[in-house]
């Protein structure tokens, strides 16, 4: 069996981070998808590939894959530059602006 352990990013439709904080060990699809000819759906007789496990650290699911003898790869999160604005509306009209604010 083969799986990736990695860190969730957080979604781009929420500015919040929920959901980020836990490893998570998924399992790569063994099998493709087959179209089912008469309805059309897409199905899959890899049930391994609708696994997901959660961990609270990286260190946990590195050591749950080596107990249970699953090759896996581990994906380093990439680390985001918080985008802080001190400023709000009322700058815009701030005696010290630094431009000349027009409309």
């Amino acid at each position: 069996m083969r799986a990736r352990i990695y860190k969730p990013a957080k979604t781009a439709m929420s500015s919040g981070t929920a959901k980020t904080r836990k490893w998570v060990l998924e399992f790569a699809a063994a099998s493709s998808r087959d179209v089912d000819p008469l309805m059309g759906w897409t199905s899959s007789d890899d049930t391994q590939s609708q696994v997901k496990l959660t961990f609270d650290s990286k260190e946990d699911a590195v050591d749950y894959a080596r107990d249970n003898g699953i090759e896996a790869v581990v994906q380093e999160p990439k680390t985001r530059r918080p985008n802080v604005r001190a400023a709000g509306y009322s700058e815009n009209f701030a005696v010290n602006r630094r431009g000349a604010w027009t409309h």
